[in-house]
C-alpha cells in the first residue's frame, strides 16, 4: 500500500513539472514571436509619413513591448522555480 501511494504521488509530481516545462516552452515561442512583431512594426512606422499609420504603429509598438514584458517575466518566474 504504501509503494502506490509513494508511486502516485511521484506521478503528480512529474506531471506538474511537465506543466510547467510546457508553459516555459510556450512562453518562449511567446517571446520569439513578439520580438519579431516588435521588428516588423519598428519597420513598418520607419517606413510610413503618414501621421495616422504612425499613431497606429506607435500603439501597436506599446501594446507588443507591454506583451513581451509579460512573457519575459512569466519565463524568469518559471526558470526560477526550476532551480
Amino acid at each position: 500500500m504504501l509503494a502506490a501511494a509513494r508511486d502516485k504521488a511521484f506521478f503528480f509530481r512529474r506531471r506538474a513539472e511537465s506543466a510547467r516545462d510546457t508553459e516555459l516552452r510556450s512562453m518562449k515561442e511567446g517571446l520569439a514571436k513578439t520580438r519579431v512583431l516588435i521588428s516588423q512594426a519598428y519597420a513598418g512606422f520607419n517606413g510610413t509619413g503618414d501621421p495616422d499609420l504612425i499613431e497606429s504603429y506607435v500603439f501597436e509598438i506599446n501594446s507588443l513591448q507591454a506583451r513581451y514584458s509579460y512573457f519575459l517575466r512569466r519565463v524568469k518566474e518559471l526558470e526560477r522555480q526550476e532551480g
